[in-house]
């Protein structure tokens, strides 16, 4: 393994509902697209994720299928790992917040914090519903945005304008169970210090040059018009407990330890095999994946409570952080069936089309990306079918036909064939930059090129006329094509497996050396196995069940 550590984390999805297509493209495929990289740059890699079990919404769920919300959660972390796992997301380990270490480390720093004068109580009002005779909190209470005017918004914080605000300030409230007015009552809460922190963070995000420039001057501007006071506490049953005896019966906002799972996850992965976690966290770059939509809590909550403990644990290297996914140019709502979930696409469509389709589409900015079945075909038959595909059939195919499957032993390059030599090495740095860069959609961009330039240059050299040229073509368009399946394993595992295997190049794919795409590492007499397509063009009716659904 090499010396650079990596430490890579994915938001974690909330275990009350399925993956849709919507999650895959801003968090789970770019953090796996990107660890898949690094682990064949040869650096040490630990990629994490876990489902976020706690808060209102997993125990209204809970409680409307007559279920414990440990029953509740268990079932979608289970359920999530199987989806993740049939899309090729590589996990080195799917954990929970619901479990003992991220209690632990939850609880130490919330201890840490109240002893350093980070954490203070006080008495606040409420929303309570006499009709059902509860407090509630965050999602029990939907109304206006106090901020953008955006309607039907939980009272913890907009997902139109990202803003998150405390109880009482949402407009027109109203109680989800119930749908009556609340009213209000005191109660007790802990708040964290936020306020605290204004220049702190102002000073790490204009120093990290790591940061999106786009999506840190937005923050600043949040910095900018003052910080509150973030309270961390919930009048629930089902969250991790403040460690106070005064505080028996509260529990803390989901926010507080959601993101501590990423290092106690992290951590318990590491000491499991024998390592030290906490030496290897703070000796790491850490990136955590996110979309747009929880920018507020990773730009500002969860470096604040890091600093607060005087950065025992590390601070982010780089927060990549991504739009949202529109489907057919339409913001994805499950009540309204504009919905696709992961699990559904892909029992009609492999996995590899869907990673190479959103990665082609979504660049590393805070822009919304459209999912478009249209363009999604019209995406795998010209590039995926026509011409990767095309090229590496016709070379595997000719090999294995007209020279019994036994590559040719080449001569000295020409002009032509220098040029390839040349093209494969330049794609191969190109390639890496972008995706170190996040650019992941670039760094496809520059694979679909080289491949485009192999067709032209196997028309050009016409093998089938059996001239000379047809060894060289055939030596160095073959291993065109290993390089090609290296450059694309990160975007599309399963298919460049296979063609891995057709190549009968024996070990695995994810272990082979990055750099080593730049090398001609296949040489004459080397045998083949027999090749198969490896896409299959999607007919136009195959769409339209899909867009037939989104007209109702």
């Amino acid at each position: 393994m090499g010396s650079e550590k990596i430490v890579i984390t994915s938001a974690l999805p909330y275990a009350n509902g399925e993956i849709h297509l919507g999650h895959v493209v801003s968090t789970y495929l770019p953090a796996d697209i990107y660890a898949r990289f690094c682990r064949m740059k040869g650096y040490d890699v630990v990629f994490t994720c876990a489902t976020d079990d706690y808060g209102t919404p997993i125990l209204i769920r809970a409680e409307q299928e007559g279920k414990t919300p440990r029953e509740y959660v268990e079932y979608w972390n289970k359920r999530d790992l199987e989806d993740f796992t049939k899309l090729g997301i590589t996990f080195d380990i799917f954990y929970k917040t619901s479990s003992e270490e991220n209690l632990k480390l939850t609880q130490y720093f919330f201890l840490r914090l109240y002893e350093k004068g980070y954490i203070y109580s006080a008495e606040v009002e409420q929303p309570y519903c006499k009709n059902d005779k509860k407090f509630l909190p965050d999602r029990y209470v939907v109304g206006r945005c106090p901020y953008c005017g955006a309607e039907n918004q939980y009272s913890d914080g907009c997902e139109v304008c990202g803003r998150t605000f405390a109880a009482g300030e949402i407009k027109e409230p109203k109680c989800i169970l119930c749908g009556t007015p609340p009213t209000t009552k005191r109660s007790v809460h802990y708040f964290f210090r936020l306020s605290q922190f204004s220049e702190r963070l102002k000073a790490w995000l204009e120093g990290n040059t790591n940061l999106q420039t786009e999506v840190k001057n937005y923050v600043l501007r949040w910095i900018e018009t003052g910080l509150k006071d973030w309270d961390i506490t919930r009048d629930i049953s089902w969250g991790v407990p403040i460690p106070l005896k005064e505080a028996e019966g509260k529990v803390l906002y989901g926010w507080f330890d959601n993101h501590l799972c990423y290092i106690s996850t992290t951590i318990k992965y590491l000491e499991e095999k024998g390592i030290d976690g906490k030496k290897f966290w703070n000796s790491a770059k850490i990136l955590h994946f996110i979309g747009k939509d929880i920018v507020y809590h990773h730009y500002l909550f969860l470096p604040a409570m890091r600093m607060g403990l005087d950065e025992e644990y590390a601070l982010p290297y780089a927060i990549p952080t991504r739009g949202h996914l529109l489907l057919q140019g339409q913001k994805f709502s499950k009540s309204r069936g504009w919905y696709v979930s992961l699990r559904e696409f892909l029992e009609y469509f492999p996995a590899d089309y869907l990673r190479y389709y959103l990665a082609s589409i979504t660049p590393y900015s805070q822009a919304d990306v459209n999912f478009d079945w249209r363009e999604f075909a019209a995406k795998i038959n010209n590039e995926l079918v026509a011409n990767i595909g095309n090229f590496v059939y016709r070379v595997l195919s000719f090999i294995y036909s007209r020279f019994e499957a036994t590559v040719p032993q080449p001569k000295e390059p020409d002009e032509l064939d220098t040029e390839l030599i040349d093209r494969i090495k330049s794609t191969t740095v190109n390639v890496g930059s972008h995706i170190e860069k996040n650019e992941l959609d670039r760094g496809l961009k520059s694979i679909v090129e080289l491949s485009a330039f192999c067709n032209q240059y196997f028309q050009r050299k016409e093998p089938w006329k059996q001239s000379e040229k047809a060894a060289n073509c055939l030596y160095y368009s073959v291993n065109a094509t290993r390089s090609l399946a290296i450059l694309l394993h990160p975007y599309i595992p399963y298919s460049t497996e296979e063609l891995w295997r057709q190549l009968s190049l024996g070990g695995k794919l994810d272990l082979q050396s990055w750099d080593s795409a730049k090398e001609l590492l296949i040489k004459g007499n080397h045998k083949i196995s027999k090749p198969r397509v490896l896409f299959r063009k999607i007919a136009e009716e195959e769409l339209e069940p899909w867009l037939e659904r989104l007209k109702k």
